[in-house]
């Protein structure tokens, strides 16, 4: 059970985490802090928190959870401004999709009390952002990842895992170096790709007529680029060497798709869709079992 739990940042990701611990009785007292006054005024009209604070020394007064929903480029700042103000035992937590940078801004910001900052990625989320697009289901049966580090105490470790099984994820342990790697290639690359396609379509010419013919296929590979664009733009720096990696992993790709096309090479063509559909058509399988 937690106290107070304090959420700094309250959209979409922080939401749906207070929504879903208020729903299974994991918490008492749920407050909300932002940059957005209305957002957090909205968040109290709905439920999702208790009462709002407007100032960091405020929020995470008594507070024995605190948890950061921010843009990855945030967090440095708050968690040297939260620093002085958190209670002795009070556990922190964050949501970052990139774990290297935070972990090094938190080990600068807490000194002292690193021992009981638990770095955590719940892999989860829509497009879709602020309060009102928060819902108590988010995180059931999706994944979240924690990256402990050897001076990470046990019992912050066990009430930050234990927070997320409340919420309904599905909770696991990783190296933080793999955790980036492995974000980089399945979520990171994904959006950069998404925003690239559509910002080049956007600048042709005749992009009206191309945009009203955009079907389902077009609509489904570029929906992710509806994501808030500060974040990602946090993600792609904090993360840029995993980032980089896969990008020219994917244009030797393109390069070789290039050749094939143009060459006319109906096999090689034909043998890249049916490795890629094969391997997806097992994921969805793999995906459906677990369902």
């Amino acid at each position: 059970m937690i106290n107070r739990l304090t959420l700094i940042g309250v959209g979409l990701i922080g939401g749906s985490l207070a929504r879903a611990l208020r729903d299974a009785g994991h918490v008492q007292e749920i407050v909300g802090y932002g940059r957005g006054l209305a957002n957090l005024q909205r968040a109290v009209e709905l439920g999702v928190v208790d009462r709002i604070e407007t100032s960091l020394a405020a929020a995470v007064n008594g507070a024995d959870m605190v948890v950061l929903a921010t843009p990855v480029g945030a967090m440095a700042e708050i968690l040297g401004a939260i620093a002085p103000y958190l209670a002795k035992d009070a556990v922190v937590t964050d949501v970052g999709s990139v774990k290297g940078a935070v972990v090094t801004a938190a080990r600068a910001a807490l000194g002292g009390r690193f021992s009981n900052f638990v770095p955590g990625h719940p892999i989860a989320g829509t497009e879709r952002s602020g309060v009102e697009s928060s819902f108590a289901s988010l995180y059931v049966g999706r994944r979240v990842v924690l990256t402990p580090l050897p001076e990470t105490r046990p019992e912050a470790l066990a009430r930050v895992r234990a927070m997320w099984q409340a919420a309904g994820a599905d909770v696991v342990d990783m190296s933080i170096e793999h955790h980036d790697q492995v974000l980089a290639a399945t979520s990171h690359l994904p959006h950069l790709l998404a925003y690239a396609l559509v910002d080049m379509l956007a600048q042709l010419n005749d992009r009206h007529e191309i945009f009203s013919y955009a079907a389902g296929g077009f609509r489904d590979f570029t929906r992710i680029a509806s994501s808030d664009p500060v974040m990602w733009r946090d993600i792609s720096l904090a993360n840029r060497d995993a980032i980089v990696e896969m990008l020219k992993r994917y244009r030797t790709e393109l390069d070789g798709l290039i050749k094939a096309v143009a060459a006319g090479n109906g096999g090689s063509l034909q043998e890249l869709f049916a490795r890629a559909k094969a391997a997806r058509d097992a994921l969805m399988q793999n995906d459906q079992k677990k369902d």
